[in-house]
């Protein structure tokens, strides 16, 4: 068990040295530059804030939840597991801030980005049953119905996510693909991720609720005809409770390139940018989970006008997991946009998206990774700032 322990350890201590290593050797990197920088350009924005947002299609995804119980769900209401989907969209708010010293051409930044989301569901689906009729001794006797086929489902579910990143990175003076006139930023830095949900499910439902009818044959009296006996039913209910995480960092690297077509930065520039980044995350994903079923049968005889008590014919043991685990994501993303440049400010749109392959846990009786993916349109708003005259 120490080895097993030692190892761990050891690893973590080997991320942890790999980080901070190249975290160094970057800002080295920087302070080296700095030292040497040309006095030019004396008009640019040595400090730039940048504040934007982001429609994202959220594609989270989980083991749905679906008891045996509720195998006998009639085909003719919607499967539950349809009515479990977790939130379509999210609205990501981000801000970063980057420092450029004059005359240099390396960029330190940092940035985050933050979301978070939630969906309700509650879909209920019964039939209406009609009164049962029979006649009897010259009369329409009614028996009305005491309950019906029916199956409710309620679900919520919420995601939050938030994006941190530290880079250092050289401006390397080349357009898209190597054209002049416009900019290249190469950037190494550290990302964190983290990634949290929580889903609430309740199923109910009554599968086969009908009328049991009698054939009552009496030819001394005329008597030909069925009457109802009894309405027998089974009474299901089953709920999920699941909170899911992830957290985790490692380095990371991008590309970010811009070409003006049109215009220049005094009157307004109109830019084509685009980029690529990637990272490696070193992190935990934790998963909490609790669930249970119940079924109950009703004989539907009627003793004095009101039935007997239902009888619990289902009822395993509730389960209850709790899953951690150590984990390496590998994160890939990029944008395409449009910016609008002015000497100190911008406004730029397009379109984003991240992937971060197996981030979380999301089964329910036993391990299963999914993916976490956010893409969709941004818009952005940068204002530039001089350090001195």
């Amino acid at each position: 068990m120490s080895e097993l322990i030692n190892k761990n350890d050891n690893r973590a201590t080997i991320r942890w040295k790999l980080l901070t290593g190249a975290s160094g050797l970057a800002l080295i990197a920087y302070v080296s530059s700095t030292a040497v920088a040309m006095a030019e350009e004396p008009s640019r924005p040595t400090v730039w804030i940048e504040l934007g947002g982001q429609l994202s299609r959220l594609a989270d995804s989980e083991e749905t939840f679906s008891p045996a119980l509720f195998d006998e769900r009639p085909s003719k209401f919607a499967p539950s597991q349809k009515l479990e989907r977790p939130p379509l969209y999210g609205f990501d708010e981000s801000a970063s801030l980057s420092i450029q010293p004059k005359g240099s051409d390396w960029v330190v930044s940092a940035s985050v980005r933050y979301a978070r989301s939630s969906s309700k569901r509650h879909v209920h689906q019964q039939t209406y049953p009609a009164a049962f009729s029979f006649y009897l001794f010259g009369y329409t006797h009614l028996v009305q119905p005491r309950a019906a086929q029916f199956a409710d489902t309620i679900s919520q579910k919420s995601e939050s996510h938030s994006i941190i990143d530290f880079k250092v990175g050289k401006d390397v003076g080349l357009g898209l693909f190597g054209q002049s006139g416009g900019s290249s930023l190469l950037e190494l830095g550290v990302r964190f991720a983290q990634f949290s949900g929580k889903t609430n499910v309740s199923l109910k439902s009554d599968p086969d609720w009908h009328f049991s009818a009698k054939y009552l044959n009496i030819p001394t009296y005329g008597i030909h005809t069925s009457i109802a006996r009894a309405q027998p039913y089974h009474s299901n209910w089953a709920t999920l409770e699941a909170d899911r995480s992830f957290h985790g960092m490692g380095p990371s690297v991008s590309w970010k390139s811009s070409l003006p077509f049109a215009g220049n930065k005094e009157n307004g520039e109109l830019d084509l940018d685009w980029g690529v980044n990637a990272a490696l995350l070193f992190g935990r994903q934790k998963t909490r989970v609790h669930h249970q079923a119940t079924g109950y049968y009703q004989t539907g005889y009627a003793q004095f006008g009101t039935p007997p008590p239902a009888v619990l014919v289902y009822h395993p043991t509730p389960v209850n997991v709790t899953r951690t685990k150590s984990v390496t994501v590998p994160n890939v993303g990029g944008f395409a946009g449009i910016s609008y440049q002015f000497t100190n400010a911008k406004l730029s749109l397009g379109y984003r998206a991240d992937f971060f392959f197996g981030a979380v846990d999301g089964g329910i009786d036993s391990r299963k990774t999914y993916d976490r993916d956010f893409y969709g349109p941004f818009a952005n708003v940068s204002i530039g700032f001089r350090n001195g005259p």
